[in-house]
C-alpha cells in the first residue's frame, strides 16, 4: 500500500507513545455500520480486519477512519415532496404554506432516508513515533481534519501540530524554477503552477510539458509564483509539493518496485509495502523538510 496524498503533521521524535493504549483511547470511537435513520457515521476500523484498531510494523503505526454516508439528493426529496403537495391540495383546495411544506419535506426525508444507497469511504493515517511524523493519506485538508478532530479527542493532550518550515514554499519553489536547479537530491519534472499575486490572479499551467528556464522565468518577472510543482525525490518516489506544504500525488518508481518484487501472501505483501512505504516517506519529508530551510521552531 502506498498513499497518494500527505498531509503532514508534527509529533515530537520520538513519541512515547505504546500502540496497546492508542488502540485503547480510539475504542470508545469504533465503527460500527450507521443505522436505517443516519446519514452519517464516521470511527476508528481495523485497518487489516481483525480487532485491532492500530496495525503496527516495524515500530510504525497504521490506522483507518471509515466513514458511512448515506445518498440521498435534495432533488429526490423535492420531487416526493412536491408530488404529496399537489395530493394536498387536491383533497384541502389549497397549497400547503412555507411552514407545513417544510414539514412535509421532512418527513419525506425520513421515509427515504432507510432506502438510500450507501457510501463508505476509508482515510489512512499513519504515524511514526520515531520520527514524529502523523500523515494523513487525503487529498483535501477538509478530509484530514476529520481524522485530527477524532484523534485529539480521543487522545488526551496529543502533542500535535501542522508542520511548519522556515521558508515558504512558494518562495523556495518560485527560485528553484528561476534559477533552474533543484535541490540535492531532487530532480524537477514537467507540471507545475505559476499564479499571479495580484487582482488578476491570472496562473499559467505546465501538464506533461517540459519547463523551458526562460520563458517560466518570464512568467516570474511578470509576478507569478510557484503554487504546485512537480518533483521526483533520489530517482525512487514522485510528487507533487503544494503552496500549502502538502504533498500530493505520490507515486513509488520502477526502481522501488523492482527492489520490492517478491512473491508473498497478502498479509506479507500489505506489510512489507507499508514498512517500505513509511521508511521512504520518512526520509523524503525530512529532506523535503530541509530543502525548505529546516523547521520553523517559534
Amino acid at each position: 500500500m502506498w498513499f497518494k496524498n500527505l498531509q503532514i503533521y508534527r509529533l515530537p521524535a520520538p513519541w512515547a507513545f505504546a500502540p496497546e493504549k492508542l488502540d485503547e483511547a480510539l475504542r470508545p470511537a469504533a465503527f460500527t455500520p450507521a443505522s436505517s435513520n443516519e446519514m452519517l457515521r464516521q470511527g476508528w476500523d481495523s485497518p487489516r480486519g481483525n480487532e485491532s484498531l492500530v496495525h503496527v510494523v516495524n515500530g510504525q503505526m497504521l490506522l483507518l477512519l471509515g466513514t458511512e454516508k448515506k445518498l440521498l439528493p435534495s432533488t429526490v426529496v423535492n420531487q416526493v415532496a412536491k408530488a404529496r403537495a399537489a395530493e394536498m391540495e387536491e383533497q384541502q383546495g389549497f397549497a400547503p404554506g412555507k411552514k407545513a411544506m417544510k414539514e412535509l419535506k421532512e418527513r419525506v426525508h425520513d421515509e427515504l432516508l432507510p432506502r438510500a444507497f450507501t457510501i463508505r469511504s476509508n482515510v489512512w493515517t499513519w504515524i511514526d513515533p520515531v520520527n514524529g511524523w502523523l500523515v494523513v493519506d487525503a487529498a483535501s485538508p477538509a478530509k484530514a481534519d476529520d481524522v485530527i478532530k477524532l484523534l485529539l479527542k480521543a487522545v488526551d493532550r496529543m502533542p500535535l501540530e501542522s508542520l511548519r518550515v522556515q521558508r515558504s514554499p512558494v518562495g523556495v519553489m518560485t527560485a528553484w524554477l528561476q534559477e533552474d536547479e533543484a535541490p540535492a537530491g531532487f530532480t524537477v519534472d514537467m507540471d507545475t503552477e505559476l499564479r499571479a499575486t495580484g487582482e488578476s490572479k491570472a496562473a499559467v499551467r505546465y501538464v506533461r510539458h517540459t519547463l523551458e528556464p526562460e520563458e517560466v522565468r518570464r512568467h516570474i518577472a511578470a509576478g507569478k509564483q510557484c503554487t504546485r510543482l512537480a518533483m521526483t525525490w533520489e530517482s525512487k518516489i514522485s510528487f507533487v509539493l503544494t503552496e500549502s506544504l502538502a504533498i500530493k500525488s505520490v507515486k513509488p518508481l520502477d526502481v522501488l518496485k523492482e527492489n520490492d518484487a517478491v512473491t508473498r501472501n497478502d498479509d506479507e505483501r500489505f506489510d512489507g509495502d507499508f514498512m517500505l512505504m513509511t521508511g521512504e516517506l520518512s526520509l523524503l519529508l525530512r529532506d523535503i523538510v530541509e530543502a525548505l530551510g529546516g523547521e520553523a521552531t517559534a
